[in-house]
């Protein structure tokens, strides 16, 4: 086959992959599977068990931190990031709930529970802040802090979202410190991390009173 030939059968090829949605396809042979998150606890786009709720603030659940699993993570992850989210809190700003920091790479899973101590989570992981800081309603500043909405509300959506780094301490790479907010160490991770940031896998759930 002659350059020019070769160089006109790469450009068709290229363009039927476009057309027939394959691009995505990774490069990597035997890698083709999604990296994602999951819990034996929750379903997703399910109701979130009484188990899982808070403890505090009018609510009366378990404050148990669900247990969470996952698989396939990007080539090359180094670290893990969690952190929990109600996008629906009339706060103007959401409410973070659970912040897990610098999960080490052949970590898959957080066992039920593991969100309330720090002694309960992976060596080298720790609890960061979240929104129920200073209030004691987690049994310590760092630990998991379940579902708690308004009465009335409609059910609030809750997003878990684990993240796969490129880097092995998250804040030593943005020159953050370990105290910062979620909504800090979220802008890292969406932003400020760039190329660094290698993966994202999630899944929501609800819960309303």
């Amino acid at each position: 086959m002659t350059m020019k030939l070769f160089t006109r059968f790469s450009l068709l090829a290229a363009l039927l992959v476009g057309a027939s949605g394959l691009a995505s396809v990774p490069a990597v042979a035997g890698s083709s599977d999604k990296f994602e998150l999951s819990s034996p606890d929750i379903t997703p786009g399910g109701k979130i068990d009484n188990k899982f709720v808070l403890n505090g603030f009018g609510c009366k659940g378990g404050n148990i931190s669900p247990a969470l699993q996952w698989k396939n993570a990007p080539a090359g992850t180094k670290s893990f990031v969690l952190q929990v989210y109600d996008p629906d809190a009339p706060t103007g700003s959401g409410f973070w709930h659970w912040t897990v920091y610098n999960i080490p790479a052949n970590v898959t899973e957080l066992v039920e529970g593991a969100g309330n101590a720090p002694a309960n989570l992976p060596a080298g992981a720790y609890g960061g802040v979240n929104d129920y800081h200073d209030t004691g309603a987690t049994g310590g500043n760092g630990n998991y802090g379940g579902p708690c909405p308004p009465v009335g509300d409609k059910p609030h959506r809750y997003e878990f979202s684990l993240y796969a780094l490129a880097v092995d301490d998250i804040d030593a790479a943005a020159g953050v410190p370990k105290t910062g907010t979620a909504a800090l160490h979220g802008f890292v991770l969406n932003k400020g991390l760039g190329d660094k940031l290698l993966g994202k896998a999630s899944f929501t759930a609800a819960y309303g009173r």
